[in-house]
């Protein structure tokens, strides 16, 4: 009967550590029964806290029990080993592996945990969860999924479950620290602030989906933007081989029509002078065959006979052989045609190179991602740069005041030291602070007599002349400057002496956006939150720039740097 029970219960001799059967069993003071080898290497490893605890109930014990042979228990296993109704066949076991959560029972390799209990405070493995069950039957413990370290969820001061969240510190806490550290603190229940956190997590989820659509979209944009761009230039190289090859075939052409027309000329004077040449030939030949005749008359001894010959032979030598009626050129050259050949090469070779410069620049214009630029005011604004005045550079009929942010002109002259960096003439001052980059700043003026332009709203580089009355010294007069000048009725943009009257009436507010890099300058009239474009320039900037004003003389015109 006895070993009928005992075959029953066989799974209530194994150690719940290496879930195999007892081995030189010890019974500890809660009542739980292990090999004596797995719950002293347990204790072994919380000797460094002098508090010990069973594996299966975790009731703590101080100081360390002395571990006793249980007799009982051996007798028993003994019997059960000899009924011959072990197990042959291990429990199946899953190891747990790198990041996986461990048993917190397991001794030796431990297996991977299914389950954790915030009540027991421990993980477990499919076996020593069941152990767990049959341990706490009826009870509800608190049971989740094992799906990270469970020290994570415990407070690593008072050892108890985090199931608080501080609202002011915005940390988890455990309920003893809401009495001890966060007192008087914004706290709440985990679960109520998941709630409030996965309603944002649900907006953040939504957001971040719009967001990944966007750049889906902008991705497909890009696709399709270098698809069309390399069969563009794959048409556009092409198509300009065939058009230089047919320029080619048209020089080779024209190369022909010269070499034939040339040709033909040497053809038509040569036949010519060969007929001529035979001619003259022939007229020699005679010439010499009479030359002959009448030197042998010369030498005749009978009277009768020489006068005779003379009749016959004295005909004039240029009876019959007229002069020729042409002069023949000593110099032949065709000198005059090469030179003009060369001067169509040298035109054609200038009219490839303006070519070339203007093909390259049309290239330079196709860009596949456009610059970014600020559309609205609320977009300039992001790239406001705070400027100051330098007084250093103030012409002395200016009066700097609000922190060196606003400027006056008035007749009463300040005493200022001179220096090589002020204006000594034209009443003008930059800005001590260098704009690079994307920057943007607005500009207010006031004082300006109705009809009269004497503001002048600028940006100049340290190049500029400051001594003497010279014209090159004011802005926008120069290379090294560019300005707007501004009046109540109209406003122009001035650069290297060139002015160019605008369509817009300025507001007593301007706005300047600068994207130095791009080479971008642009100038608004600033409404309330409207902008409104009075001029944009493209060009290439190569030296830091300082914003500046001019204020010509006679009025009580007062400039400011907006905040």
């Amino acid at each position: 009967m006895a070993e009928a029970n005992v075959s029953v219960s066989q799974d209530r001799f194994s150690c719940p550590v290496c879930l195999d059967l007892l081995k030189n069993p010890v019974t500890i003071p809660c009542g739980h029964s292990f090999c004596m080898e797995c719950i002293a290497d347990c204790w072994d490893g919380e000797d460094l806290k002098g508090v010990y605890s069973c594996p299966q109930c975790r009731q703590t014990f101080t100081p360390r029990p002395v571990l006793c042979r249980n007799t009982m228990m051996v007798d028993m296993v003994e019997m059960l080993d000899k009924s011959g109704n072990r197990s042959d066949s291990p429990p199946l076991t899953c190891h747990a592996e790198p990041g996986d959560v461990e048993c917190g029972v397991c001794t030796g390799r431990k297996q991977k945990a299914v389950k954790s209990c915030l009540v027991c405070l421990s993980s477990y493995c499919e076996t020593h969860f069941k152990a767990h069950n049959d341990l706490f039957p009826g009870k509800k413990h608190k049971v989740v999924e094992a799906d990270g370290k469970l020290e994570d969820l415990i407070c690593t001061q008072h050892d108890k479950l985090l199931e608080v969240f501080c609202r002011t510190d915005q940390k988890c806490i455990c309920l003893q620290c809401v009495m001890d550290g966060h007192s008087g603190h914004n706290t709440v229940s985990v679960a109520a602030e998941r709630t409030e956190k996965q309603r944002d997590l649900g907006q953040g989820q939504k957001k971040h989906k719009q967001t990944i659509e966007g750049k889906q979209e902008h991705l497909e944009e890009l696709k399709e933007a270098v698809r069309v761009m390399k069969k563009s230039a794959q048409g556009a190289v092409e198509d300009t081989e065939g058009i230089f090859a047919e320029m080619i075939r048209s020089i080779q052409r024209r190369c022909s029509e010269v070499t034939k027309l040339i040709r033909d000329k040497e053809k038509a004077d040569v036949t010519q002078a060969e007929g001529r040449l035979k001619k003259l030939e022939q007229e020699i030949a005679e010439l010499k065959r009479r030359d002959a005749k009448l030197e042998r008359l010369s030498k005749t001894q009978d009277h009768t006979r020489f006068l005779q010959g003379m009749q016959s032979l004295c005909i004039s030598p240029d009876q019959g052989h007229s002069s020729p009626d042409i002069r023949v050129c000593s110099n032949v050259t065709f000198e005059k045609v090469t030179q003009s050949v060369s001067q169509l090469k040298d035109k054609l070779e200038d009219l490839l190179k303006q070519g070339a410069r203007s093909i390259a620049e049309n290239v330079k214009l196709i860009r596949l991602f456009r610059l970014w630029e600020p559309l609205a005011r609320q977009d300039f604004l992001k790239c406001w740069r705070q400027l100051h005045l330098d007084p250093i550079t103030a012409q002395n009929n200016l009066h700097l005041s609000e922190g060196n942010k606003a400027v006056t002109w008035k007749d009463e002259l300040q005493q200022r030291p001179d220096n090589p960096e002020r204006f000594d003439h034209w009443q003008q001052v930059l800005c001590k602070e260098s704009v690079s980059g994307r920057c943007y700043w607005e500009v207010e003026w006031s004082g300006l007599n109705v009809g009269s332009k004497e503001v002048f709203i600028g940006l100049s580089s340290k190049a500029i002349t400051r001594k003497g009355s010279r014209s090159k010294a004011w802005f926008g007069y120069n290379e090294h400057s560019w300005s707007l000048s501004c009046s109540h009725s109209s406003c122009s943009f001035i650069h290297n002496r060139k002015e160019t009257r605008l369509k817009g009436v300025p507001s007593s507010r301007i706005g300047v956006y600068l994207d130095h890099k791009a080479g971008i300058l642009s100038f608004y009239s600033i409404h309330g939150d409207k902008s409104t474009l009075l001029h944009k320039i493209q060009t290439t900037f190569t030296q830091p720039l300082y914003p500046g004003f001019w204020i010509l003389p006679g009025s009580e015109v007062h400039i400011s740097l907006c905040k």
